[in-house]
C-alpha cells in the first residue's frame, strides 16, 4: 500500500451509527379527540363529523355553512393575518431591534414558503387552530439548519406521539403525510406543531367536536327556516265537509287542489269549492314562534364559541356607537392577544436563535380615533417620552432626522427630585 492510499484511508469516514429509536408512547385518545386520525373510524368521523341531538351532522364543511361562522372566522383570521410578527434581536442595554439579516426574519415577515404571501399563511395557520384545535407545518432547512420554508399540514392527519425521559421529560413526535402522500414519523425540529387549546399539553381539542350541540341548533334551524320559505310560506290548509267523503275521493280531492295551488309559481290564486267543502287554514306566527329571536340568539352563541365580539358579526341589537369602541379594543386585547401570544411563543421555541424572539405588533389595532391619538401624542412629547421622529414611525410616515427630529423636550418647570431646582438667567430659581 502507498503513502496516497495510507492517507486515503485514514480520511475514510467511519460507518454511521445505528439509530436508535425511543420508545414512543401513543397520545391521548378518546371518543371526541381522536390522537392522529390514525384509523379508518376516526378518519369518517373527522370527514363526515358526528349529528347533534337536532338531528343535523357537524362538520367543518356544514359549520362554515354558517354565515355567523364564516364571518367570524374571516375577523379572526383576517385580523390574525394583517398584524406583522417580527424577528426581534435583544440588545445590551435591554432593548431590542428587529434582526432583519436573519433568515428567521424573512420567513414570517416576507416569504413563509414558494407560493403563499405572510398574510395567506397566517391566516390559514389561525383558521387550522380555530377549526381543527391545532396547526403543524413541515420545516425545510437549508445546509446551515436555518428554516427556510414552511409547509402547512392537514392538522386532521397529524398524529402527536411522544419520549418520556425522567431527566429531559417529554420528546413529542409526528406522524404525519406530506402533500407529496409519503407518510412518516418526524421529530419535533422536523414539523412546528402548534396545539390550541389543550387538556394535556399536546393535542389541542378539537373546537367543532365540542361545539357540536351550538352548531348543530343553528344549522338545523337555518335549514327549517330554508324549508318553510321554500314552500312560499304558505299556511297548511284543511279542506273540511259534512258529508262523508271515500278515501279515493280524498286523494282526488288532494291530487287536484295541490295540482293548482300549490308551489310558487301557483300561489294566491282562486278557489272554487263544491261537495260543501271548507278551506281552514292553519296560520303560523312567525313572531310567537320567535323564530329571528332564535336566529339572533344564534349569532351570538357562535360569537361566544369563537371569541367574537356580537357586532363584528353585524348583531347590533345591544350596540351602541359608544360602546363599540371598547368592544373593539375588548376584542384586541382579550381573543387576539391570546392567539398573538401562542403562536409568537410557538415561533420563539421552535425557530429563534439564543437572545432572539418573535413578537407581534397590533400597535395599529390599539390606536384610538385621530383626535384622541394625536392628544395622547402631544402629552408625550412635552412631557419628553417621545420625539418627533418616533411620533411620525407610530403614524407610518418617514423620519424628519435632525435635531428637529431626533430632540426630546423637557418642560422647564420640571426638576429632578432632591436635586436643587434649575435657575433662570437672572440667576433666580426657576418657577
Amino acid at each position: 500500500m502507498g503513502l496516497f492510499d495510507r492517507l486515503r484511508g485514514a480520511r475514510a469516514p467511519a460507518a454511521p451509527a445505528a439509530r436508535i429509536e425511543p420508545t414512543v408512547s401513543g397520545g391521548p385518545t378518546g371518543e371526541d379527540t381522536p390522537s392522529g386520525v390514525q384509523t379508518p373510524e376516526a378518519w369518517l368521523v373527522t370527514s363526515y363529523g358526528r349529528a347533534s341531538s337536532a338531528g343535523v351532522r357537524v362538520n367543518e364543511g356544514s359549520a362554515l355553512s354558517l354565515s355567523a361562522v364564516m364571518q367570524a372566522l374571516r375577523v379572526l383570521t383576517g385580523v390574525f393575518a394583517m398584524t406583522p410578527l417580527v424577528y426581534y434581536r435583544r440588545t445590551g442595554n435591554g432593548g431590542k431591534e428587529r434582526a432583519t439579516g436573519s433568515p428567521r426574519y424573512t420567513l414570517f415577515h416576507d416569504r413563509p414558503n414558494g407560493f403563499q404571501t405572510p398574510f395567506a399563511f397566517k391566516e390559514l395557520l389561525l383558521a387550522d387552530i380555530c377549526l381543527a384545535g391545532r396547526f403543524a407545518g413541515f420545516i425545510s432547512r437549508d445546509y446551515r439548519q436555518d428554516p427556510t420554508v414552511l409547509t402547512r399540514l392537514d392538522p386532521r392527519g397529524l398524529g402527536v406521539n411522544f419520549h418520556f425521559d425522567r431527566q429531559t421529560g417529554i420528546e413529542p413526535f409526528y406522524d404525519a403525510t406530506l402533500p407529496d402522500g409519503t407518510r412518516d414519523r418526524f421529530s419535533a425540529d422536523q414539523v412546528w406543531h402548534i396545539p390550541g387549546f389543550t387538556r394535556d399539553g399536546l393535542t389541542g381539542i378539537d373546537p367543532i367536536t365540542y361545539m357540536r350541540e351550538v352548531l348543530g341548533g343553528a344549522l338545523a334551524t337555518t335549514e327549517y327556516a330554508n324549508r318553510f320559505w321554500a314552500n312560499d310560506a304558505k299556511p297548511n290548509v284543511v279542506l273540511t265537509s259534512p258529508n262523508k267523503i271515500p278515501r279515493e275521493a280524498k286523494q282526488e280531492i288532494k291530487g287536484d287542489w295541490d295540482g293548482r295551488f300549490a308551489g310558487a309559481a301557483r300561489a294566491h290564486g282562486t278557489a272554487v269549492l263544491d261537495q260543501d267543502l271548507k278551506p281552514t287554514f292553519l296560520s303560523h306566527d312567525n313572531e310567537k314562534a320567535q323564530h329571528l329571536e332564535t336566529r339572533i340568539f344564534q349569532v351570538s352563541e357562535v360569537a361566544r364559541a369563537l371569541g367574537v365580539p356580537p357586532h363584528l358579526l353585524f348583531e347590533l341589537s345591544r350596540s351602541t356607537n359608544n360602546n363599540i369602541e371598547h368592544q373593539s379594543l375588548e376584542f384586541v386585547i382579550y381573543h387576539m392577544m391570546p392567539h398573538y401570544t401562542r403562536v409568537a411563543e410557538a415561533a420563539t421555541l421552535a425557530f429563534a436563535e439564543p437572545g432572539c424572539f418573535y413578537e407581534f405588533l397590533p400597535d395599529a389595532l390599539l390606536k384610538g380615533d385621530s383626535k384622541s391619538r394625536w392628544e395622547a401624542y402631544k402629552a408625550a412629547r412635552e412631557l419628553g417620552a417621545l420625539n418627533v421622529d418616533e411620533i411620525r414611525a407610530a403614524e407610518n410616515r418617514n423620519a424628519i432626522g435632525g435635531a428637529a427630529g431626533t430632540a426630546y423636550l423637557w418642560p422647564l418647570n420640571f426638576y429632578v427630585a432632591g436635586t436643587e431646582r434649575p435657575k433662570s438667567a437672572g440667576g433666580a430659581p426657576k418657577d
